[in-house]
């Protein structure tokens, strides 16, 4: 039989979830009270939805998904299944992000691995493949048949690298990060891309250090999601207490990983070529003079689904 704290602070006095009249506990009955627990503790936080991950834990320590998921809510949970349901709940309890506790998280068409070694894909990255995309498009265009690479810098799960590789056929990928453990993720995540995984290239280094020499000069679209959070500037505690700094803080200002990328992109791009990096809102108009400085044609800010700026999109056409 399950046991549940009896407060969302986590208390050591434990008492029993209802069992069905037969003595048995559904998942139904689980998933109220987690629903339960997980509002208590969310209750004043903003956007919180406890009924939605309380879904989704149930959904993994069951393996009830899509139509199966609501005709097995009434089914007997199994031991195995209800020990597994303990477990991811009290680690988001704990306020372990629910990415890292479910250890999969999807993003756009893909389902990722995702654990403490890197950041959780979220839909303003989402967004900045969506314009990369675009880009990419214009330059087949202009291309013919000529196969088209990109580079994904800082890649962490895989997940803007992989994406562009299931989304578009004449594309090879190289996808880097500094972190061994990083690539490891992604290396993970490219083992279940299917047949586009022969279009992707995992390297390990810093920015462009990563890429063989001979590639200078050859590259359609680099994109990149860097760190770019100055040290002052506020985290949650789901971010701060739980995600990798490296990924987040590049250095005192938060532009030093943006800098660097615009300033080294022009010797990497063939021409025409198109870097699109993601950053903060604030930083927007910044990168894009820096761009304009760094001999780049034409620049401009993208919007996330929000509004807020999210990407800037340089081009290099001679």
């Amino acid at each position: 039989m399950p046991w549940w704290p009896t407060s969302a602070a986590g208390s050591c006095r434990m008492t029993p979830a209802p069992p069905d009249d037969d003595g048995t506990v559904s998942w139904r009955l689980l998933q109220a009270e987690a629903t339960r627990l997980l509002g208590a503790r969310e209750e004043n936080a903003p956007g919180a939805h406890p009924e939605v991950e309380a879904r989704w834990i149930v959904e993994e320590a069951s393996g009830f998904e899509g139509a199966d998921y609501a005709l097995g809510l009434d089914r007997p949970a199994t031991v195995r299944g209800v020990a597994a349901f303990d477990r991811l709940l009290a680690r988001r309890l704990g306020g372990e992000p629910l990415q890292y506790v479910l250890g999969r998280w999807g993003f756009r068409s893909l389902d990722l691995m995702v654990d403490r070694r890197v950041l959780i894909p979220r839909p303003e990255t989402e967004q900045v493949v969506e314009v990369a995309l675009a880009e990419l498009d214009r330059l087949a265009e202009r291309r013919g048949d000529t196969p088209l690479v990109v580079v994904d810098l800082g890649t962490g799960s895989g997940a803007i690298g992989l994406s562009i590789a299931a989304e578009r056929s004449r594309a090879t990928v190289w996808a880097t990060d500094v972190s061994g453990d990083a690539l490891a993720v992604a290396g993970a995540n490219l083992t279940g891309l299917g047949r586009a995984a022969t279009r992707v290239r995992l390297a390990e280094g810093s920015w462009f250090d990563a890429l063989p020499a001979a590639m200078v000069g050859t590259v359609d679209l680099i994109i990149s999601n860097p760190p770019y959070v100055a040290p002052s500037d506020p985290l949650p505690p789901e971010v701060a207490d739980w995600e990798p700094m490296g990924a987040l803080i590049p250095g005192p200002t938060g532009l030093e990983a943006l800098l660097a990328l615009v300033a080294g992109a022009p010797a990497w791009l063939r021409r025409p070529g198109v870097l699109v990096v993601e950053l903060a809102p604030h930083q927007a108009e910044e990168i894009a003079g820096a761009a304009r400085r760094a001999g780049f044609d034409d620049t401009r800010v993208e919007p996330d689904l929000a509004g807020l700026d999210r990407a800037v999109v340089a081009r290099m056409d001679r």
